[in-house]
């Protein structure tokens, strides 16, 4: 084995994963966007820009509908993984992270899918806009991407303060 791998080390690591935050903001910024944008604003759908399927027909309102849905499935997947990362964790001695390191990974996340979702979805695809309700102006979509770049850093800044905060509790001798 080599030296300093984690069986012949004098500690361990036992930091909790940034990786599960993130999945858990990446999950939950999609039922955000979906819950909020789609269903009570009701501003856009997942293909409400998509000349085949407008929203103002019964049978193109039935696909965004159907699309919203497949839409809050990966959403939920999104969630699912991120708890059963958590759980493997733990199970493995790793410490449960406080507050601001999962909030801030949790923000993260968020961020990270406006700015996937935002220019994949409005600016490459085409397949709806922020507010397709008005035509699809660009300034939305613009801001859109900005809010995520925000809670990207937001998030990457308070993660690292709850890091920090970990401090010494992260590394501990091997048990025997």
């Amino acid at each position: 084995m080599a030296t300093g791998s984690p069986e012949t080390s004098t500690s361990i690591d036992r930091r909790p994963s940034k990786g599960a935050g993130v999945l858990h903001g990446i999950g939950l910024g999609g039922f955000i966007d979906g819950i909020v944008l789609h269903q009570i604003l009701q501003w856009h759908h997942m293909v409400s820009d998509v000349e085949a399927y407008p929203v103002t027909t019964v049978a193109g309102l039935e696909v965004n509908t159907m699309a919203d849905g497949f839409f809050h499935i990966a959403s939920w997947l999104c969630v699912v993984g991120a708890s059963i990362v958590t759980l493997a964790q733990w199970r493995q001695g790793r410490l449960a992270p406080n507050a601001k390191f999962h909030l801030g990974g949790a923000l993260a996340g968020w961020g990270l899918f406006n700015v996937v979702e935002g220019v994949v979805d409005h600016l490459v695809l085409g397949v709806h806009h922020v507010r397709d309700d008005l035509g699809g102006p660009l300034s939305w979509d613009i801001g859109f991407l900005l809010l995520g770049l925000a809670l990207v850093g937001v998030g990457w800044l308070l993660q690292r303060s709850g890091e920090r905060a970990l401090g010494e509790q992260a590394w501990t001798p091997p048990s025997p």
